[in-house]
């Protein structure tokens, strides 16, 4: 489940990213490159950085695929649009400066500026496409229209709990098409008039009523509002608290294989057994303290997406020693990789406070706090908010009401994050601050009685839709499914985050 619950990778650049982790109900994609067998598909994204690229193919006769380049074309990086780019002498104003053109911030800036709204998206590089590979639950894509941005799925989904127990989800998962959902989005902002800077933001000022962001070419562009879509790394937006983030770090590899012995019809979410650790006890000792799964989505019986990935850690694990997890796995189930199209590396932050709530700058996507603190899903949900967050910025920017500065701020940031939603995301960091305490055993007695819920729960608490009261529903049948030594692991485990949760509860709703 390289994307069990994926968050965010860190931003090559100032373009945002996403990337979600437990069950993917983010999305995931990645992309082929044109000199790949042709019966491949066209794209695929995953949530990770691409490394260095080299059009060679090594093949590799130990079954270690680390000594493998990925290739790609540099072609096949870019989308090809007539940008309508920001003049400078032109001393036209903005309404809206959208920073970062990642999922959110070009999901925002579509559906902004189709109420009419001047917007202007500022990123070093805003046609190159997005590293990451997105796995989402086909529902979530479809309640939004978007199912159409899938290029692959997967009737049902796995969850291999340990060597005997092997649960069957009948959700439809899908991998997002990173090409054509940006395709699509762009497609929608260059036909509402919004204008593209290619520049990096340096520094962000305020006034009463305008904001303005200077760019490292110099210039100076002013608007009504900022919204930082940057990811993960900005320092544009403001926190009260220590920012002590949970990490969800992953390796993924797109790989031609001999052969694997995954189910076509099903896309594997997770997979905790550890039985391939069994000659390798420094590995295996690990893997019990801080565990690992692998994620993984076959396309054909030659191409399969593998992801090693650790859940939440703090510290974060090594990237080295997730690694060597998933060459140990390989080797055990007898996949031999022919050759690595892809690989991505991610870190995704999970859980941590909120930004300040309000402040003149807005945040969506990584910066935002949307992330699910409990899996690192994020792209489905930032699809879904983006609209939410823009139907205030249009009662507030649009023609007649022109309400700003302060009582703009106020309105936006309390649409994305509602009390509701905040005393909500408390929960899920209390589930994540529970997942950093368990070990393999207690990670996969955990998932054998959430996954046992009624779908309505587990769905909703991977989609982030269920409200308070359903949150201590599922919690209090999670406790009931769980067995003897699960309910000791969390009577004995939990009291400090459960007590924290119930305290940011209470000053939450005074």
């Amino acid at each position: 489940m390289g994307t069990l619950l994926r968050p965010f990778s860190p931003p090559p650049a100032a373009a945002a990213t996403t990337s979600q982790l437990i069950s993917s109900p983010t999305t995931l994609s990645f992309r082929f490159p044109k000199n790949a067998n042709n019966n491949t598909p066209t794209t695929t994204n995953h949530h990770h950085h691409h490394h260095h690229r080299s059009n060679r193919i090594h093949s590799c006769k130990f079954g270690n695929f680390l000594d493998l380049k990925p290739e790609s074309e540099s072609e096949s990086d870019f989308l090809h649009f007539d940008l309508s780019l920001f003049d400078p002498s032109d001393r036209f104003r903005f309404d809206v400066i959208i920073i970062g053109a990642g999922p959110a911030g070009i999901r925002l800036a579509e559906q902004v500026s189709c109420h009419g709204i001047k917007v202007c998206c500022v990123d070093p590089s805003p046609l190159s496409m997005w590293p990451n590979n997105y796995g989402v639950w086909v529902d979530e894509f479809e309640s939004l229209g978007l199912e159409d941005c899938l290029d692959k799925t997967w009737p049902m989904t796995s969850v291999h709990v340990d060597d005997h127990k092997t649960k069957y989800l009948d959700r439809p998962y899908g991998r997002v098409n990173r090409n054509k959902l940006k395709t699509k989005l762009m497609e929608s902002c260059v036909s509402n008039g919004v204008k593209f800077h290619k520049a990096r933001v340096w520094k962000v000022n305020h006034n009463e009523f305008d904001s303005s962001i200077v760019c490292d070419d110099g210039n100076e562009i002013k608007a009504s509002l900022i919204v930082d879509a940057s990811g993960f790394g900005s320092n544009f937006v403001e926190y009260d608290k220590s920012r002590n983030h949970g990490y969800q770090i992953a390796h993924g590899i797109l790989a031609e294989v001999e052969s694997h012995p995954f189910d076509l019809d099903k896309m594997l979410l997770m997979d905790w057994r550890d039985s391939h650790l069994g000659n390798e006890p420094e590995l295996r000792s690990g893997n019990s303290k801080t565990p690992t799964f692998l994620y993984a989505m076959p396309f054909d019986s030659n191409i399969v997406f593998l992801e090693e990935t650790a859940l939440v850690s703090r510290p974060v694990l090594s990237y080295m020693e997730v690694k060597k997890r998933m060459v140990a796995r390989l080797r055990h189930m007898g996949i031999r990789v022919k050759r690595v199209i892809e690989d991505e590396k991610c870190l995704i932050p999970m859980g941590g406070p909120l930004p300040r709530i309000p402040q003149s700058v807005m945040a969506i996507g990584g910066t935002s706090g949307i992330v699910h603190p409990s899996t690192g899903y994020m792209v489905a949900r930032t699809m879904a908010l983006a609209p939410v967050l823009a139907g205030a910025i249009v009662d507030c920017l649009g023609s007649t009401r022109m309400i700003r500065g302060r009582p703009l701020h106020h309105r936006v940031w309390n649409e994305l994050w509602p009390l509701e939603r905040r005393c909500v995301r408390e929960f899920y960091s209390f589930g994540m601050e529970t997942l950093l305490k368990l070990d393999l055993n207690g990670t996969r007695n955990f998932f054998d009685a959430f996954f046992d819920l009624n779908p309505y729960y587990w769905h909703g608490f991977l989609s982030s839709r269920l409200s308070l009261g359903e949150l201590a529903m599922l919690s209090l049948s999670l406790f009931g499914h769980a067995s003897n030594s699960s309910k000791l692991d969390i009577v004995t485990k939990c009291p400090v985050p459960l007590v924290k949760m119930m305290g940011h509860l209470a000053l939450e709703t005074i």
